[in-house]
């Protein structure tokens, strides 16, 4: 076979940054007396039903056209899996909460959804302490650029802790997603 010198211009398209549509929330905790990251962090994986997920992290940012379904039955083994994830490890008796509060921004005139605000805590608060404190984080990154525009509604908080009776202990809790737009700009 001959190849010609001159280089074929192939057919292209130009894509943009993909955006998140579907997610799931979950959580889960879990224990061991090896480690943590192969060990309790694993495990409370494995309870939160997401352990064969290559599980790779986002900042705290839900576009407004996200929403939430039902955790998927199944999934390919080492799938990668972008997340917004609060997890805690802690040694054997010392408390580990893991915990994230979101909520929608809509805008005041129109009354559209504009995006969500996530924010997490990873540390030893009590779960109703965390949410505390995730309470007031979330109000300040509201009233600290969005509330001139938008209103905050549609609050959740989900946490998770563990006291681990083994060596260490893992809490965590993640929004998971599971499909994206993909937006054609060329």
């Amino acid at each position: 076979m001959v190849q010609s010198k001159a280089i074929k211009k192939q057919a292209s398209i130009l894509i943009g940054n993909r955006v998140p549509k579907e997610y799931f929330v979950t959580r889960g905790s879990g224990e061991s007396d090896i480690q943590i990251h192969a060990g309790s962090y694993h495990l409370a994986l494995k309870d939160a039903g997401i352990e064969c997920y290559n599980v790779m992290t986002y900042s705290s940012i839900l576009p407004g056209i996200a929403r939430e379904i039902k955790k998927p039955g199944s999934y390919a083994h080492g799938a990668v899996a972008e997340t917004i994830t609060a997890a805690a490890s802690t040694t054997k008796g010392k408390r580990a909460t893991a915990a994230i509060i979101y909520g929608w921004l809509y805008d005041r005139k129109t009354k559209q959804r504009y995006g969500g605000l996530v924010c997490e805590y990873n540390g030893d608060l009590s779960e109703e302490d965390a949410g505390k404190s995730l309470s007031a984080s979330l109000n300040e990154l509201y009233t600290n650029g969005f509330d001139h525009k938008y209103t905050l509604g549609d609050i959740r908080l989900m946490t998770k802790s563990i006291v681990p009776k083994k060596k260490y202990g893992t809490a965590l809790v993640a929004i998971v997603f599971v499909s994206y737009e993909v937006p054609i700009i060329g």
